[in-house]
């Protein structure tokens, strides 16, 4: 096999600098009321993902991580439809894409006249959008050294710990090692790994937000009276949390942690970063850490990520919206189960077929296949689930998020 770090392939250069793998028109429904219009508008649309939030009330939560994928490297352009009534400014959210340089057109459905009207009108802006990626679009030489990849675990059993997280962390020392950045979520799905996790930190300072990103997310799983272990897991096999925590932690690798960030927040540099999506101390407690993985998988989206990797012993048929998602599995029996939703069998390394070393580096190639444009298992499929959700936290910058 040739070395994937050598393996170049044609991107999507944005205005703003960013490199995308995908050329895609983002259409947001910022209420729920307008949701249906928006996915109509989307329907029998290939290159159209549809993302949204559903409430009517303010949430700057909700607002970075919409304006993140607005303007993330995999999307081309964007519409933004709302009702009228919501606080959530489809005209701001236009706004502020067309800012980054992606063509961008929004509209009010109550101002449109309905249902059929607005999507009518959805469908020929999606037209003069296409016209105007064709005439502005440029592409760009791209390698993994250009990539974020993020990482997110789901249905796990004993397998995952085993090797199919530890396929992914040979994998994310190898990126790191070649200029590129990787991302890990979860910080709930690392209690009990605490000096494990620290003596990990680049510096200093990356130390101190490591330790506070940790204590806050032992403070909130203490005050909700949940840890990040499901029914699923004690079916695969793990008894708690710290089990689960030893196998999911495995997906970082080796390399020193550079820092945390949180969710829209982009690493500022390369190497490996924690992504933080526990909630922030508020005096509502508001808003869920993982309520599901599509949520995870969000928010690493919103973290540039232009490719996600989801490992599951137990399989799942979820995809993803904005970002191609690789589903990896550690459990050969799953992969053949479910061989038409998972994208690499780990499972290989346990009966001794490849090494870690080489599985991490056929993974790496498939990533280079998917973002030269071979679709993933669940690009295929056609799955483009998305999840934005109520939640506090205050990352210390709105992103140029205000609406």
């Amino acid at each position: 096999m040739s070395n994937p770090f050598d393996r170049t392939w044609s991107g999507y250069l944005r205005e703003d600098g960013a490199k995308g793998v995908r050329n895609t028109i983002v259409v947001i429904y910022t209420v729920m009321c307008s949701s249906h219009v928006v996915h109509e508008i989307a329907a029998g649309e290939d290159d159209v993902h549809v993302i949204g939030f559903p409430g009517c009330y303010d949430n700057q939560y909700a607002v970075n991580l919409i304006l993140s994928l607005a303007r993330h490297p995999n999307t081309a352009a964007v519409l933004a439809v709302g009702l009228g009534c919501e606080y959530t400014q489809p005209g701001k959210i236009a706004e502020l894409a067309e800012a980054s340089g992606r063509p961008a057109a929004s509209f009010y459905i109550q101002d449109v006249g309905g249902t059929r009207a607005s999507v009518e009108k959805g469908k020929a802006i999606l037209g003069a959008l296409r016209e105007r990626i064709a005439a502005e679009t440029v592409r760009t030489e791209m390698s993994l050294k250009d990539m974020t990849i993020g990482c997110e675990c789901g249905g796990s059993d004993g397998t995952s710990g085993l090797v199919g997280n530890p396929v992914v962390g040979r994998f994310f020392d190898m990126l790191a090692d070649n200029g590129g950045s990787a991302i890990c979520e979860e910080i709930v799905e690392m209690i009990g790994l605490s000096q494990v996790i620290f003596d990990r930190a680049a510096s200093p300072k990356a130390r101190g937000e490591l330790e506070a990103a940790y204590a806050k997310a032992e403070d909130y799983c203490r005050k909700v009276r949940q840890y990040s272990v499901s029914p699923g897991n004690f079916a695969g096999g793990l008894t708690t949390i710290e089990e689960k925590s030893m196998g999911a932690f495995a997906k970082s690798g080796s390399r020193p942690i550079e820092g945390v960030i949180k969710v829209a927040e982009r690493p500022p540099y390369p190497g490996l970063w924690i992504m933080d999506s526990v909630p922030d101390d508020h005096f509502m407690n508001f808003g869920y850490t993982n309520p599901n993985d599509t949520e995870g998988i969000m928010d690493l989206v919103s973290g540039g990520s232009q490719v996600v990797l989801f490992v599951t012993g137990r399989g799942s048929v979820i995809g993803s919206a904005v970002s191609p998602l690789v589903k990896v599995t550690g459990n050969t029996r799953t992969y053949a189960r479910m061989r038409e939703d998972m994208d690499f069998n780990a499972g290989r390394v346990l009966a001794g077929e490849v090494t870690l070393d080489e599985a991490a580096l056929e993974l790496a190639d498939l990533i280079c296949d998917i973002a030269s444009g071979v679709p993933s298992k669940p690009e295929a499929l056609g799955h483009r689930e998305q999840y934005v959700m109520y939640k506090y936290q205050d990352s210390g910058s709105d992103n140029g998020c205000r609406l």
